[in-house]
């Protein structure tokens, strides 16, 4: 059967996540009914990997395999029509049976928003983390550096499904800052159960100077001793772009 690749944007705050739930609340289940709807049959739908609920995407990949000979154009615009105004398939397009939306996976892209002022504008409330603490900036930066390598990121994932190997590379870590919106970008080839949320809240924590430097160091020096206890809140953080 045709192997189609979709590229998918969604606004993840009335979701489970992405990954199909018993509820059948998350943005795999929905799409994978609407692609049911359009091909009379089941269809299963293979993601890039799992957001968690609450985490938005700009560019979420996901690959199914079709027998209806539609062209790229007309699948974008079957699915969106069946999709809540949430959840939109940006592009769809065929790809060869060696594609897999994960496993052919070299690394993401991720980005996470704080708004540091007093009040945060009710337009961003659902897609930024309102942190109305101070932080120093050029703290904060060097924080994230440490990060930055190949590590053993056991202290910085939640309890989920086990992982044989919790070493991953961060490629880049960059900050930008325009008033009081943060906005922190994470390049890697590849991250742990809530690792972005969790090394976000560890370097905001050095940067308010409620925790030292060396408490990060320490954790990434011995991953197995103690596990972080804190997670950044998940509506600040967007998958920006899948690497491939």
């Amino acid at each position: 059967m045709p192997r189609l690749k979709l590229l998918i944007a969604y606004d993840g705050t009335s979701f489970r996540g992405w990954q199909s739930q018993k509820s059948d609340d998350a943005v795999q289940d929905i799409i994978e009914r609407a692609l049911r709807s359009i091909c009379k049959k089941p269809v299963r739908l293979h993601g890039s990997g799992r957001t968690d609920a609450g985490v938005h995407a700009l560019g979420q990949v996901a690959h199914a395999d079709v027998e209806l000979s539609l062209t790229p154009i007309q699948w974008t615009r079957a699915i969106n029509a069946l999709l809540p105004e949430e959840i939109r398939v940006l592009r769809a397009r065929y790809v060869t049976e060696s594609f897999h939306a994960r496993f052919s996976a070299a690394g993401k892209e991720y980005r996470y928003e704080l708004w540091t002022g007093e009040i945060l504008p009710p337009h961003l409330c659902r897609t930024v983390c309102h942190y109305p603490w101070p932080i120093d900036l050029e703290i904060l930066k060097k924080a994230l550096s440490v990060f930055v390598g190949t590590h053993d990121f056991a202290a910085f994932s939640a309890r989920g499904t086990p992982m044989p190997d919790t070493s991953r590379t961060i490629y880049d870590i960059t900050v930008r800052s325009k008033g009081p919106l943060v906005r922190i970008t994470y390049k890697g080839n590849g991250f742990l159960y809530k690792m972005v949320r969790m090394l976000t809240a560890a370097a905001l924590r050095v940067a308010s100077e409620r925790e030292p430097l060396s408490g990060i160091r320490e954790k990434l020096q011995h991953p197995h001793k103690t596990r972080s206890q804190h997670v950044a809140a998940a509506n600040g953080l967007t998958l920006v772009r899948v690497l491939y």
